[in-house]
Formats: structure tokens, C-alpha cells, sequence
């Protein structure tokens, strides 16, 4: 088993290349838009891992082959981004991140976590679901939470059926 640590400057290339592949299985469900979309740019992952909220999960080696990135959105907890290499799927890593952030964010006595995510993709709204996310209703959505999806439409991403979620930190269950 590999230990989750938090990400260098030399892992930030790697997380946009992690990025790339993970994209890729968008692709073969339609969605090439989102498969061909540019990975976050190396400053935005470089604030997050000098804010101390960019952790890998790294093969045997040492190499990253899943991260995520966590923000704080209304006083929230929001996981940003997490992607796992398709060669390692299944593994469970995406679980392990977000339950390394759920740990992350407790500590500092944060309430809860929130995303945003593809409603119909089995590997996003509905894997979130299973994990203990619940969608949130255009009501229940904090105002930050709206601005990201308004740049998310913005982005094109609403082409198809995208939600707000949300997960109560103490009722978070953890492997």
C-alpha cells in the first residue's frame, strides 16, 4: 500500500499529465470535449501545493499516479479536482485521496466536503453517491458554489448534466 504525501514542484508536471490520461476515458462515452480539455496550468496547481491542499498518490517508486486538489469554498471543504491514472483504476486510490482530504479538512474543523461533477458519468456523480455525496438542489448551493458552475457553463462543461454535491465530515466514512 502507498502513502498519500503532499505534492512537490516536481510532481506538478506529472499531475498535468495524470490529467491527460485520465481524460481520455470522456472520450469514448461521447464526451471529447471535457477527454481534449487542458489540465489545470502549473500556477494553479502550484498554489494549492504551497497552500499545503495538493496531495499524490504515489506508485511503489514514488511517482504520482493519482492527486487532488482541495479549496476552500464558503467555509467548506472542495475537492477541486481529483484524477487517478486509468492504468491504476479500481484500486481504490480516488477513495483514498478524498478520504485523506475528509481527514485534512476535519482538522481544521471544517463541516463539509462539496464537488462538482457529471451526473450521468458512472466514474463521478454516481461513484460520488456511492462514497456518501448527496446532490444539492440549485437552492442549496452557496454562492461560490454557484460562480464555479457558472464558469463551468462558461467552459462548455454543462454540455451534459452536471451537479453540486456535498458530504457531511462527520458522518464521512472512512476505509
Amino acid at each position: 500500500m502507498s502513502s498519500i504525501r503532499t505534492a512537490n514542484e516536481a510532481d506538478l508536471p506529472v499531475l498535468q499529465e495524470i490529467e491527460r490520461v485520465a481524460g481520455k476515458p470522456f472520450a469514448d462515452i461521447g464526451m471529447t470535449v471535457v477527454a481534449d480539455d487542458d489540465p489545470p496550468p502549473l500556477e494553479t496547481l502550484r498554489e494549492f501545493q504551497q497552500a499545503g491542499r495538493a496531495w499524490i498518490y504515489p506508485d511503489a517508486a514514488g511517482h504520482p499516479i493519482g492527486y487532488l486538489i482541495l479549496g476552500i469554498v464558503d467555509g467548506n471543504a472542495h475537492i477541486d479536482q481529483v484524477s487517478v491514472d486509468p492504468d491504476h483504476a479500481g484500486r481504490r486510490i480516488g477513495k483514498q485521496l478524498i478520504d485523506h482530504a475528509v481527514k485534512w479538512s476535519k482538522a481544521q474543523g471544517l463541516q463539509a466536503i462539496t464537488l462538482t461533477t457529471f451526473i450521468d458519468v458512472a466514474w463521478n456523480g454516481p461513484y460520488y453517491e456511492r462514497l456518501g455525496f448527496r446532490y444539492l438542489t440549485p437552492a442549496e448551493e452557496t454562492p461560490q458554489l454557484r460562480e464555479i458552475r457558472a464558469d463551468e457553463a462558461a467552459h462548455g462543461l454543462d454540455l451534459w448534466p452536471r451537479a453540486s454535491m456535498r458530504a457531511e465530515l462527520d458522518t464521512w466514512k472512512l476505509d
